[in-house]
């Protein structure tokens, strides 16, 4: 898992059956001490987050059907939590609160 920002919505008029149920969203991954990796990807959501929220991303493609309770759809990346806060080397972040 990574932690990364919710920085957009993907709206596609056309998709496949198997994804039409499913809300994407462009995600910019960072580094614990906040420094962002200039990395945006597609992930499928499972967790209803909104763009500014801090999020957790499983980033292993069969665990996505388990998280999303469908083993016919194929994803890569998946929101799996909203990030209240965490710590590293004895640092809290808090991202809500």
């Amino acid at each position: 898992m990574r932690l990364a920002k919710v920085v957009g919505n993907v709206v596609s008029t056309i998709k496949d059956e198997y994804y039409r149920s499913y809300k994407l969203m462009l995600v910019e991954f960072f580094r614990p001490d906040g420094t962002p990796e200039d990395t945006r990807k597609i992930a499928c959501d499972c967790v209803d987050a909104g763009v500014g929220d801090t999020v957790l991303v499983n980033t292993d493609g069969g665990a996505a059907n388990l998280l999303l309770c469908d083993g016919q759809v194929i994803v890569d990346l998946t929101i799996c939590g909203i990030v209240d806060s965490y710590t590293e080397h004895g640092r809290e972040t808090v991202i809500r609160g």
